[in-house]
């Protein structure tokens, strides 16, 4: 099969608001920027589906004290240098792009001031957002801007494989002398097959997070954590990823995965009650219903089975005006009501689903990861900021703020050298009989997958749970690993090869830590 290759100064893997960010300033630096997405609709990210909206500064705030609620939420487990980092880098950023050079029309409570909503584990109200579709907003104009920059190249349905690094892909002996290094990525062509080495000095991992490996997630099919597995493929440290934050309340359907229901509802009064109607928060924080989102979750969880319901209710009805509800949710307000619930008359039925990855890849105050030339931004890297649970509307403001740092350093860096020849280095192997690939058979794995990790490594853990999982997916990831050798390559079919690894990370990683910390809880 004929191949091409295609030669950048920056790849940035991944286009949500750290993607887009980090590639926006690179192009803005001089780079020569290559941006690719495996969907073939390129706003297709977390970043897309975010409602709630952007941490910034309340007229009545102070840099302290939203430092105190991030590092409270992670159970402190954060490191206190990163999370300094975004409260001095995350505000200025937010007006700087977003307000001035994206234009983003922020819900405004009047002419003359923004909106500021406020969410669990915050002790004021400092969230921007539009409406109930922030994400959206923030992802749509990034997408244009990318679109009109000459240096930006941006390619959509293209899955990457692998990082491309040396001395393990090339070919030359004498490269094992040298330190290891990214120099790009082996990227599908989803629609013709084709494999093509995308060489770049600087790659930046930008592919969101890992929630699709669990049977219950508020995030997109394609979160299969790929930069995770990536990383971990191309010998770059991984840290935290036990603490996997699941959203308290997701819509629950009747089949299918449900939908997010932003932290913000709970914030403007809801309130969550036994399917009898009864309050119970109040039983597990003294912040009750704005108790950080692991505690709200486990008590979800609790309920759940003390009343042997299959959900709780969120009620905003019953504590907001109608108007107010459907002008503040309109997407909410709208997509419940396709779902036969009317949010502004009753109840909203909810369970706990996987949300957001606290840990990841580990990087520094740039972004920089441990191995040469590659750099993660985003929810795929550990920055240090969510520590152990990662407190609401922080996400979008960490990717925005590492995304431009990691571009910033490397444009600093950045002397358009090359280690290595292009000839050196192998181009991708196809097995001379390609199996044709069952969907059935990727199919059950992913649902093995999901299962084994919703049951055994979810919201509430034992070191029984795990060690099964453990085994279940050890088992299976050979099997996986076989079948990719020697089937012909597919979207489907790398993704489940991401996925089988991604969610032994998280099983090892939470059968390792036997302390229950935020987002990891580990019941003896």
């Amino acid at each position: 099969m004929s191949e091409r290759d295609i030669r950048a100064d920056v790849l940035v893997i991944g286009c949500g608001i750290a993607g887009a960010s980090a590639a926006l300033e690179a192009a803005k630096a001089g780079l020569e920027t290559v941006v690719i997405t495996k969907s073939a609709e390129p706003e297709e990210s977390n970043t897309f589906y975010a409602q709630g909206g952007i941490v910034a500064f309340a007229p009545d705030d102070r840099p302290g004290l939203l430092k105190t609620d991030i590092l409270e939420a992670g159970d402190n487990v954060g490191d206190p240098a990163a999370v300094d980092i975004l409260v001095a880098d995350g505000p200025k950023l937010v007006h700087e792009t977003l307000i001035e050079k994206l234009k983003i029309p922020f819900t405004r409570s009047s002419p003359d001031a923004l909106d500021l909503a406020q969410e669990a584990g915050h002790s004021r109200r400092r969230i921007l957002h539009v409406e109930d579709a922030t994400g959206r907003m923030i992802e749509d104009r990034f997408l244009r801007a990318l679109r009109k920059h000459p240096n930006v190249t941006l390619f959509a349905g293209r899955t990457a494989i692998d990082l491309l690094t040396v001395p393990h892909h090339s070919k030359n002996p004498v490269a094992y002398y040298r330190e290891p290094r990214a120099i790009g990525a082996y990227v599908l062509d989803n629609a013709t097959g084709e494999v093509s080495r995308v060489f770049a000095p600087f790659t930046v991992l930008a592919t969101g997070g890992c929630g699709a490996v669990f049977l219950h997630t508020s995030n997109p099919p394609g979160a299969d954590g790929s930069g995770y597995a990536m990383a971990l493929r191309a010998g770059a440290r991984i840290g935290n990823m036990e603490y996997i934050q699941f959203h308290p309340t997701v819509f629950r359907r009747e089949n299918g995965d449900g939908f997010l229901i932003s932290e913000a509802v709970r914030g403007e009064g809801a309130r969550l009650k036994t399917r009898d109607g009864r309050t119970f928060m109040e039983k597990y924080s003294p912040r009750r219903d704005l108790a950080p989102r692991d505690e709200v979750a486990r008590a979800i969880y609790e309920e759940m089975i003390v009343t042997n319901s299959n959900s709780v209710l969120l009620d905003l009805a019953s504590y907001a005006k109608g108007k107010d509800i459907r002008e503040r949710f309109p997407t909410i307000y709208k997509t419940c009501l396709d779902e036969g619930v009317d949010i502004t008359r009753s109840p909203i039925p909810v369970v706990p689903a996987a949300h957001y990855s606290c840990g990841g890849v580990l990087v520094d105050a740039w972004g920089q990861t441990s191995l040469g030339g590659l750099y993660a931004v985003g929810e795929v890297a550990c920055t240090g900021v969510h520590g152990a649970n990662r407190l609401a509307s922080t996400s979008l403001l960490e990717g925005l703020v590492w995304g431009t740092r990691a571009a910033r350093d490397i444009a600093m860096r950045f002397d358009d050298s090359r280690p290595y020849k292009g000839s050196e280095i192998h181009r991708w192997y196809h097995p001379k009989d390609e199996e044709v690939i069952d969907p059935a058979l990727v199919n059950q794995d992913w649902l093995t997958i999901r299962s084994t990790m919703w049951n055994y490594a979810g919201i509430i853990r034992t070191r029984k749970r795990l060690n099964r999982a453990k085994s279940d997916l050890e088992y299976l990831s050979h099997r996986i690993e076989k079948f990719y050798q020697a089937a012909r390559l597919e979207p489907d079919l790398i993704g489940l090869r991401h996925g089988i690894l991604v969610a032994l990370m998280i099983a090892r990683a939470a059968l390792a830590n036997p302390v229950s910390r935020g987002a990891h809880f580990i019941k003896e």
